[in-house]
């Protein structure tokens, strides 16, 4: 394992759970019926661990989306041209994707990163160029990606995170872009869980029953050809992965290394939460899942992490939009902690103990 992949790894520390005492003593201050607030209680306790504050505070917030493409298009796994990748990535700039009104609504800015996008896209000041190739191979034919590959494209998450962090960060959400990524994310939670592959592959964009079943045949194939150990994730990312799922890799160990909660949305981003906590168990209590998309595998994938989602709301766009819903979960949850009275500010009584 590169160093520095294994530097940050080694920084990630568990919640600090004084942090986390003080923040439920609050909580049951608070004017209300202990525990009324449901997840929302839960959530505000959480971030105190995360960032070792007992009254956590959400400020500063982003959503960083990475964009790559896949040789495995060449299969036809999907309805829409490869070339859509690069648009759509010219309309996160433009401000005109759904993740850009999500994030506007809740006050993140968006960092969109080309991972690996076949395109040659031209240069933006919105735009950060880290491409490691024009797309990965044909994981059919080949692995995805070389194991360096895999390193450089978590490294480069890092790396993403390091320059956030210096900008002001105090959540981030993992976003993503790129058509065939679901086949990617299917192969991956198939390999990791040891689930059937039918059982994990959905309908991405929207194809028929006869485009699923060539889907999973599609991946069945590259897992036989590839042999992915789901014993070593970097094994795994390298052969059926993408360059935008290794830079959420890199996303989620380094926020989680500074301390920073990381809020992720659907089924690509639970993809690369597979390869992050393997790689780090200590991420997932780091880790706050936005919501459960209609992907087929996103369900099993999160109770595979053991994990709740926040949200059911039947999404499968991507970008990022339902880690934006989940940021703004996050900082009410702060807030709550932080600005609702206590019974002795309020003057308010609290419940009696005597028994009736």
């Amino acid at each position: 394992m590169a160093e520095r992949l294994s530097h940050i790894i080694e920084l990630i520390k568990p919640l600090d759970k004084e942090a986390m005492v003080e923040a439920q003593a609050r909580q049951n201050t608070l004017t209300k019926p202990q525990g009324s607030l449901g997840r929302l209680e839960e959530l505000s306790i959480q971030l105190a661990g995360i960032q070792a504050k007992p009254i956590p505070q959400i400020r500063h917030k982003a959503i960083i989306i990475m964009a790559g493409d896949h040789g495995v298009v060449a299969e036809g796994v999907g309805n829409w041209p490869q070339a859509v990748t690069a648009q759509m990535i010219y309309n996160f700039l433009s401000g005109g994707a759904g993740i850009n009104v999500l994030a506007r609504q809740t006050g993140a800015r968006i960092i969109v990163v080309d991972m690996g996008v076949a395109t040659e896209l031209e240069a933006s000041p919105q735009l950060l160029s880290r491409k490691i190739a024009p797309g990965t191979q044909n994981m059919v034919l080949s692995p995805a990606m070389t194991r360096e590959q895999a390193v450089r494209a978590i490294e480069t998450g890092i790396e993403v995170v390091a320059s956030e962090v210096a900008n002001g960060l105090d959540i981030v959400g993992t976003g993503d872009m790129g058509i065939g990524n679901t086949t990617a994310s299917s192969a991956i939670c198939a390999a990791i869980t040891g689930r059937p592959v039918a059982e994990v592959t959905g309908r991405g964009t929207g194809i028929t029953d006869e485009q699923l079943a060539h889907k999973v045949e599609v991946i069945n194939r590259a897992l036989v050809v590839n042999r992915p150990d789901p014993r070593q994730p970097l094994d795994v990312l390298a052969k059926v992965g993408g360059f935008e799922i290794g830079g959420l890799v890199g996303v989620m160990l380094a926020a989680a290394a500074h301390r920073i909660p990381v809020v992720i949305d659907g089924f690509i981003s639970g993809a690369a939460a597979l390869i992050a906590t393997a790689l780090s168990p200590k991420l997932k209590d780091f880790l706050i899942p936005a919501h459960v998309s209609a992907e087929a595998g996103h369900r099993r994938l999160l109770s595979h992490l053991g994990l709740s989602p926040l949200l059911d709301l039947g999404m499968r766009l991507g970008e990022g939009t339902g880690a934006a819903l989940g940021i703004f979960l996050a900082e009410t949850a702060a807030r709550l902690l932080a600005e609702m009275s206590t019974f002795t500010e309020a003057g308010v009584s609290e419940r009696s103990n005597l028994d009736n």
